[in-house]
């Protein structure tokens, strides 16, 4: 759909042909490069963002993400190639503050339309607890030992110290949808009618998703729940449970000797049973400390990514599979 550039330089095209990018949707045409097509062309940051594209754009969307499936969105650095195809996009849909070298590009890049899916909602700091019980304020009650363990070094957190995993509450990701199809609106508009038809029609499939977790995890034995990091905090306060992570908002940050020991102490008080861990990440530490524990382990996956080890070939059925993973754990009737 991209016509605003049409003389685009040798060595640009070249890198545009060359693209080793996935394309994520039915709706584009295989192979091509965002800007060569006859639709409205939207790069997106990682699957939770492309997601969102396609199930709004529909049929008049080609959708190309930056992150390869079983690509850890953390880690991603953008190649010049993957710079020149977001040039040549209409539109642009990341998460600001979850890909440092996305925000830079994005931030970069001359394309018209770009949507930071962390200003549709609103975002909170999150440390290795989230959830529990919050005092008359709206704050958690252990918000100086998050911000202690902030001092160490364990976060990877959005400007400001917050926490980016927005799309694992059905609630907050709905409203990024919405404000998603009205952005898709504005830039295309001769195909506004679909877009709102489609945005309503994701919201009411998330706030199903909202209502199958709410009385899902209404009657349980726990409310506590151990994972590799730290990605589950919202969908935690949603519920009203507690997660605790091995280590902070990265991945990839190594827990002290001391938080390991807090955790098997916890999980004997709590009456934890499984110690979750992610398919995208070595599941070494969870093993560990389940060992050491006598507990469990299973996945709780953040949807950074669909692979064929994910539960499920899209985002609303890997949320039922981690519904049922965390019924389970929970001792949930």
């Amino acid at each position: 759909m991209n016509v605003r550039r049409p003389h685009i330089s040798a060595v640009a095209l070249a890198a545009v042909t060359a693209l080793g990018i996935g394309t994520l949707s039915a709706c584009s045409s295989d192979g091509a490069a965002a800007g060569n097509t006859d639709k409205f062309d939207v790069v997106a940051s990682f699957y939770p963002m492309a997601y969102l594209a396609e199930q709004i754009g529909g049929e008049h969307v080609h959708v190309t993400s930056l992150t390869q499936p079983g690509q850890e969105p953390h880690d991603l650095e953008i190649s010049a190639k993957q710079t020149a195809q977001l040039e040549e996009s209409d539109a642009a849909l990341y998460l600001k503050g979850l890909q440092p070298t996305v925000d830079e590009a994005i931030g970069q890049s001359p394309v018209k339309t770009k949507i930071d899916a962390a200003t549709l909602t609103s975002l909170e700091e999150h440390g290795t607890e989230a959830g529990g019980h919050e005092d008359e304020h709206g704050e958690d009650e252990h918000a100086e030992d998050e911000h202690a363990e902030d001092e160490h070094g364990h976060e990877h957190t959005h400007e400001g110290g917050e926490d980016p995993h927005i799309w694992l509450d059905p609630v907050k990701y709905a409203e990024v949808a919405e404000g998603v199809g009205k952005a898709f609106e504005k830039a295309d508009p001769d195909h506004a009618g679909d877009y709102r038809k489609n945005t309503a029609a994701l919201v009411g499939t998330l706030t199903d998703l909202d209502k199958k977790f709410e009385t899902g995890l209404a009657d349980r034995k726990t409310d506590v729940f151990i994972t590799t990091h730290a990605a589950f905090g919202y969908l935690a306060e949603r519920y009203g449970l507690t997660e605790e992570a091995i280590s902070g908002l990265d991945p990839e940050s190594e827990p002290s000797g001391a938080r390991v020991k807090e955790l098997q102490q916890m999980a004997k008080a709590d009456g934890v049973t499984t110690v979750f861990y992610e398919t995208l990440v070595s599941d070494r530490t969870a093993k560990t400390l389940a060992g050491d524990a006598g507990l469990e382990t299973d996945v709780l996956d953040p949807l950074e990514g669909i692979t064929d080890a994910s539960r499920g070939d899209d985002y609303v059925q890997v949320m039922e599979a981690n519904l049922k993973a965390l019924q389970t754990a929970l001792g949930a009737k």
